[in-house]
């Protein structure tokens, strides 16, 4: 199975900054995006320090394990990667008056032959794109989520909520933070798509689905879409999205390899 990526950000039209940052290694089929947040500058810092960190991190060790090693060696080793990042992100942001308050959104793919590793911190989100139907497959670590669970508001209520941007995890802004990582089946012809709330608070799921229907056949036409029916909207925040497309035949994945050991480890 052979993998098609693009990724594109955007200020959007109420800021002047860009706090969103993206990484992708193609040849490693990892994709990282990030929605920042702190003081001046200081989201953008520690969403850069997450994308290149991770990515860097992550492919080095994908590299050096191969193709053989298994969805739990690959999950820990992203657990590994987020870990090592929001300790140096936590790090800055208490060595650095400048960037004291710090932190950053998350969300993490790996592909994989017939299938892909997402992993997510906060309300940075992804959707799978199948056949003409569009499936939300992480779920935000938000107070409105929180609420919406309880029985508390409605999605309808959540989504006119002045309390959209109140997240309960987030990468740097504790000495620890949990990634919620699933593996989610993948046929020929899906499109993962992965975004900050700029894209999913300026639009809905509905207004997605339309975007990629009417568009395009090309990844970097249907980004660029979104990214305009985000800023018709409003715009009131920075915008990322990466879209990553499947193509060819599904493969089964391994069903062994070494037993993890540490990160980087040839043992």
């Amino acid at each position: 199975m052979d993998f098609e990526f693009f990724s594109q950000t955007d200020t959007g039209r109420v800021r002047t900054n860009n706090e969103d940052s993206v990484a992708i290694d193609a040849a490693g089929g990892v994709v990282v995006l990030a929605d920042g947040m702190g003081g001046y500058n200081a989201g953008e810092v520690a969403s850069q320090m997450a994308c290149e960190f991770i990515s860097a991190e992550l492919v080095r060790w994908l590299a050096q394990a191969s193709q053989s090693a298994t969805d739990v060696d690959v999950k820990r080793a992203m657990d590994i990667c987020v870990d090592n990042a929001n300790r140096a992100i936590f790090s800055a942001a208490h060595s650095n008056p400048t960037y004291a308050g710090m932190g950053t959104t998350l969300v993490l793919s790996v592909f994989r032959p017939g299938r892909v590793l997402v992993g997510h911190i906060g309300d940075s989100r992804a959707y799978r794109w199948r056949q003409g139907e569009l499936q939300q497959i992480t779920r935000d670590h938000s107070l409105l989520q929180e609420q919406i669970d309880a029985g508390i508001l409605t999605p309808e209520q959540a989504a006119v909520s002045a309390n959209k941007n109140l997240v309960t995890r987030a990468v740097g802004v504790e000495d620890y933070v949990l990634l919620e990582t699933r593996v989610h089946e993948l046929q020929s012809g899906d499109i993962i798509l992965m975004c900050s709330d700029g894209l999913s608070d300026m639009l809905d799921d509905r207004q997605i689905a339309e975007v990629l229907t009417t568009s395009h056949s090309s990844l970097p036409e249907a980004g660029a879409a979104l990214i305009a029916a985000a800023n018709a909207a409003g715009g009131r925040d920075n915008i990322a999205v990466t879209l990553t497309r499947a193509q060819g035949a599904t493969e089964q994945p391994p069903k062994a390899w070494w037993p993890f050991r540490r990160l980087g480890s040839g043992a």
